[in-house]
């Protein structure tokens, strides 16, 4: 299968592109995230999302500790070239490492942030 249309990509000069991640159904924004060539190759081969994770310096399959995976529902490329959108399917409805539904769960209120979402599960339940 021909891999043209990765480089219709933008990628930015260390080979990443960044990748928005939404609750397909509910249109929420649950994370943002990083790719190479390789997490984006495997996210379509696999059909779970596999990010890059800059801090580890390695492929990320989403969910390989937690078990919360994110399904692939569609990959979108915005008019730039230079940024992903993931509509995702989010398994256990946890997206971030905090235990909350999405990395998004605080708002600036008074020139404060506060906090907005709950915990759904413990962090130190997930990860073990």
């Amino acid at each position: 299968m021909s891999n043209a249309w990765l480089e219709e990509i933008r990628w930015t000069d260390d080979g990443l592109v960044p990748v928005i991640s939404q609750q397909a159904e509910s249109g929420r924004v649950v994370m943002f995230a990083w790719m190479n060539r390789e997490s984006l190759q495997l996210t379509v081969e696999t059909g779970f999302a596999v990010y890059w994770s800059r801090s580890r310096q390695r492929i990320w399959k989403k969910g390989e500790e937690s078990g919360h995976r994110q399904i692939i529902v569609d990959i979108q490329l915005d008019c730039d070239e230079d940024v992903i959108l993931l509509k995702v399917e989010q398994e256990g409805g946890i997206a971030c490492h905090t235990g909350r539904e999405s990395c998004f769960y605080r708002s600036l209120v008074n020139k404060q942030w506060q906090t907005k979402d709950p915990v759904l599960k413990d962090p130190k339940i997930i990860y073990k």
